[in-house]
Order: C-alpha cells, then sequence, then structure tokens
C-alpha cells in the first residue's frame, strides 16, 4: 500500500512518551511514573491561506516547520508539566483543544515557532562565519571560507547532539525519537504494531526532522556559494537574509530524498541525515515502544471518530 494510500504520519519524541501526527490530528502519549499512558490532543485547523501557502514548493517548507515548532512546543509542555503530577482521573485525563480561535492558533504559532526555532538558527548560522573569518589570514578565498564555514558549522552541530545525549533525560528522549520511528517504518511496512514487530524495524527514516538540520547545512554551503564572503559585514547580513531561503531548499531536498528512498542509487541522498539520526535516535525499550504505538493507534482512533462524525447524515443511513 502506498504512502498516498495510508497517509502520512510523523512525530517526535516528548519527555517520556511520543507525539504523533496526522493531516488534521496530533496526540501524545506519555509514561506517567505510576505506570499509566496518559494522552494530550490536538487539532490543527489552519486558516486557508496557510493552507494554500502549504502547497507552494520552497514556501511550504518554512510553513510547515512553524506549524509543527508551535504544535510540537504545546505537546512538549503538556509532556512536561504532567509528567511528575498526580494521575488525574479518567474524564480529566483527555482535554481536546477546540476553542482556540484560528487567529489566536495562528498567533501562537508565530510566536513560538520564530522564537524557539530562529534563534537557534541564527546561533548555528553566525557563529560558524566569525570563527571561519578568524582564519582569512590563512584561508582568504570565498570558497575556502566558505568550505570552512561549512566545516565549523558541522563540528557544532555534532558537539552539541553529543554533549545533550549524554544526559540522562535526553538519552530517553532520543530512545522515545527511536520508538517514534520505528512506529512508523511498521506503519509503512504494513506490519501490526506489536512491540515485536516495531523493535524489528529500523530507528532510521528518511523524513526526520534531525535529515532536515544536516541538509540546511549543507544546502546553505551551495546557496552560500553564491554570494560574497567579503566584507565580515556583508556576509553577516547575506545569511541572515538567505535563512528563509536555505529552510525552503532544504525541505524541498528532504522531501525528495524520502521519494527516492527506494530507488537504488538515488536512495543515497539521504543517508547524510540517516548518518545524523545515529546520534539522535537511541535504541528504545519494550515500554518505551508500548508508548509509541498506544500514541500511533489512539490518533488512528481519534482521525477514525472524526471522519464518522464528518459522514452526512444520509450516507450513514445507506451503510
Amino acid at each position: 500500500m502506498s504512502e498516498q494510500t495510508k497517509g502520512i504520519y510523523g512525530g517526535q519524541a516528548v519527555v517520556e512518551g511520543v507525539m504523533f501526527g496526522g493531516r488534521r490530528e496530533t496526540v501524545t502519549a506519555i509514561r506517567r511514573k505510576d505506570g499509566t499512558i496518559e494522552y494530550f490532543y490536538l487539532t490543527k485547523n489552519p486558516p486557508g491561506w496557510v493552507q494554500t501557502l502549504k502547497r507552494i514548493p520552497f514556501i511550504r517548507g518554512i510553513v510547515a516547520l512553524i506549524e509543527s515548532s508551535a504544535i510540537g512546543s504545546k505537546h512538549l509542555t503538556f509532556a512536561t508539566d504532567r509528567y511528575d503530577e498526580d494521575p488525574l482521573d479518567e474524564a480529566e485525563n483527555k482535554k481536546i483543544e477546540t476553542k482556540e480561535s484560528k487567529l489566536a492558533m495562528w498567533l501562537g504559532v508565530a510566536v513560538v515557532g520564530v522564537l524557539s526555532f530562529i534563534f537557534a538558527k541564527f546561533v548555528m548560522t553566525l557563529i560558524p562565519v566569525f570563527i571561519a573569518n578568524l582564519f582569512r589570514p590563512v584561508v582568504s578565498g570565498d570558497m575556502g571560507q566558505i568550505m570552512l564555514e561549512t566545516l565549523f558549522k558541522l563540528l557544532l552541530l555534532l558537539g552539541y547532539i553529543f554533549a545533550v545525549s549524554q544526559t540522562p533525560i535526553i538519552k530517553r528522549v532520543f530512545q522515545y525519537h527511536g520508538a517514534e520511528h520505528k512506529v512508523i517504518n511498521c506503519y509503512e511496512s504494513d506490519l501490526e504494531l506489536t512491540v515485536e514487530n516495531v523493535q524489528s524495524r529500523s530507528r532510521l527514516h528518511y523524513r526526520c526532522g534531525s535529515s532536515f538540520i544536516l541538509f540546511t547545512v549543507i544546502v546553505g554551503m551551495f546557496i552560500y556559494m553564491l554570494v560574497p564572503t567579503d566584507p565580515l559585514w556583508v556576509r553577516v547580513v547575506n545569511r541572515i537574509l538567505l535563512i528563509p531561503v536555505v529552510l525552503g531548499v532544504a525541505f524541498e531536498v528532504l522531501q525528495l530524498t524520502n521519494k527516492c528512498r527506494n530507488i537504488p542509487i538515488l536512495k543515497y541522498l539521504g543517508v547524510p541525515g540517516l548518518w545524523l539520526q545515529l546520534l539522535t535516535t537511541k535504541e528504545p525499550q519494550d515500554d518505551q515502544v508500548e508508548v509509541a504505538i498506544a500514541s500511533f493507534n489512539e490518533l488512528h482512533r481519534v482521525e477514525k471518530s472524526k471522519r464518522e462524525e464528518a459522514l452526512p447524515e444520509n450516507l450513514e443511513l445507506l451503510e
């Protein structure tokens, strides 16, 4: 069964849990300290103009990034807040956010998305520029400076990921990240979602956001070859102005590698992103896989329920 027929799902790891999202619905499942699993629900309800932008190549990546950052932050907040709290009654566990207006939702998207991602992007983009410029007496050419800048950017990225992965809480988040990928791979392989089947799948996936981050570095290197690197202030300005361009192109590259992953030669386009996932994912434990499966199954249940609610009354009678 093709991805178009099955539907394309994504997700992210949160504190002691996993979030999965489809076209309209998102669900997070977390393992509470008492061993129970609790869910958080959020419905995507973007205005029409946002949906239009998400269909335009090179722009859709930026819109999707802002949307996923905002929605993801809400799921992360839920997981962080609820993990340490005492369990509530079952009736209070399942809260579906449906009362936010479209304007409030997308103002939240803009604020959270921009503040949470752009700051990190600025740091990752500008610090390597200044470091590379220190070596200009030795490496003075534009090409050499760009290559040096890219090298420092990769070292900064890999060093940061490796450092945070050594902390116990992030290690567990990376294990849930691996569980998320395994569930998606199992689903896309048309296998029943059991712990055994899921554990047999790879913890790496072509559509992962980790791959996207790496592609921004690689794509940026080629785009920067089209603009000057000297003087320094011009270099800094064009790096800032080109951030949306780099993000938009990198997203299209990510989409391309996913489409080509079953083509013998072209599948290797996505291999660098898979290599990075060796750092950002860890092999999950069975109980972590159980949480990921619960989250994915609950998302399917919610989607089915919403579809049934949307059926016309006369169609229901015909059935």
